[in-house]
């Protein structure tokens, strides 16, 4: 699908009120102009540290969430189709982020719980694309002097209403694109996960649940590849079996995650420990959200090609990425032709030729390499 984005995508925070208060992705203002002061790279990538509070990524797995996707539903009304999609677009604005982890139970003989992690962020989403039953929405993080951030490209997450296929995480680097039957994609959005240079994490299927004061999206539980909190610094699990729980108030919005930490080298999944998880954001007015909308103004353009390749990628049955736990090897190559665009070194064209050669060294599908257009 196309991913085109210019200057009017933008939505800030400021028009946003209250759930339910959107305008559609044809009424956005324009994005400021863009600074002419440059920031180190090597800050911008020395931050992404911050996003491993952030992301954890997918396949389908044994457990039932809450939501209940037993019911049989054969259509969603005009107006529960209209909620589902106010809800999803509240999630736009700006907001002060906590990232927070805790492993809560060892389930392996002789596990020691790791210490809490908690991370405070601000982050800036916009709508990139809303075609109605589509919507993508870009998180922006924004780090260090307030008043003049760096931004760092965060994590982005699409929401397609009664898909056809799911990505499916499988362990060691392989994803699967999995058929959706009718009866599951009836009234139902699907939430794909990417991370910070927009190669896959995880994807959800459910319903919406809609009360008088919050939203709620519940999927099955899924796996998901470790998330880079942790991939970083430990190698004794290989995947997170997780429920990922969106929850959108009038203040702000919450995402939850009931999380399994699985071991699978050995040919049969066990639990080592159990964690809960939950970035909460809560809406504000950043000081300096004006340095987001100059990043993806000038970087927009650079970002709808990689989508674009990854969404040629992922017409395939299944494919592999390869990359290290620090992502050296692609995503951040990756995040720093983007920002070499944004600074203005590289052009658009220039940037993504050399994003290119690093996916198709990274990726493959059926044990061949891809080429990227």
């Amino acid at each position: 699908m196309a991913h085109g984005f210019s200057s009017k995508g933008l939505i800030v925070a400021n028009q946003l009120h209250t759930v339910g208060l959107h305008r559609h992705a044809d009424d956005r203002t324009d994005a400021m102009t863009t600074s002419s002061s440059l920031k180190f790279l090597a800050l911008g990538v020395s931050a992404l540290a911050l996003t491993a509070c952030a992301s954890t990524g997918t396949t389908t797995a044994s457990a039932a969430s809450a939501t209940a996707m037993a019911a049989p539903v054969t259509e969603r009304s005009e107006a529960e189709f209209q909620a589902d999609r106010e809800a999803i677009l509240a999630m736009v604005g700006e907001y002060d982020v906590t990232f927070d982890f805790s492993e809560t139970m060892p389930i392996e003989a002789g596990y020691e719980l790791a210490e809490d992690k908690t991370t405070p962020a601000t982050e800036v989403v916009y709508v990139i694309e809303d075609t109605g039953d589509y919507i993508a929405l870009q998180h922006l993080l924004l780090v260090g002097d307030p008043f003049s951030p760096t931004v760092i490209k965060h994590w982005r997450q699409d929401w397609q209403y009664e898909p056809e296929r799911l990505m499916a995480y499988q362990g060691f680097g392989t994803w699967t694109m999995d058929a959706v039957s009718d009866a599951d994609a009836a009234g139902a959005w699907s939430q794909t996960v990417y991370q910070v240079d927009d190669s896959p994490r995880y994807g959800g299927l459910a319903r919406w649940e809609h009360a008088s004061n919050a939203s709620t999206w519940e999927p099955e539980a899924t796996y998901r590849p470790l998330p880079r909190r942790d991939a970083t610094v430990r190698d004794d699990y290989d995947a997170i079996e997780a429920v990922n729980r969106h929850t959108v108030m009038s203040w702000g919005w919450t995402h939850e995650q009931d999380n399994s930490k699985v071991i699978l080298r050995d040919g049969e999944p066990r639990e080592l420990v159990r964690e809960h998880g939950i970035n909460t954001y809560t809406r504000t007015d950043l000081a300096g959200d004006f340095a987001a909308a100059e990043y993806w103004e000038a970087t927009a353009d650079y970002w709808a090609e990689v989508r674009d390749a990854w969404d040629e990628i992922m017409l395939a049955d299944s494919f592999t990425v390869e990359d290290d736990e620090n992502g050296t090897l692609l995503y951040g190559p990756v995040l720093s032709e983007g920002q070499a665009v944004f600074y203005g070194a590289k052009d658009t064209e220039e940037a993504f030729a050399e994003a290119a050669d690093v996916i198709e060294l990274r990726v493959t599908i059926d044990g061949e390499a891809v080429s990227v257009d």
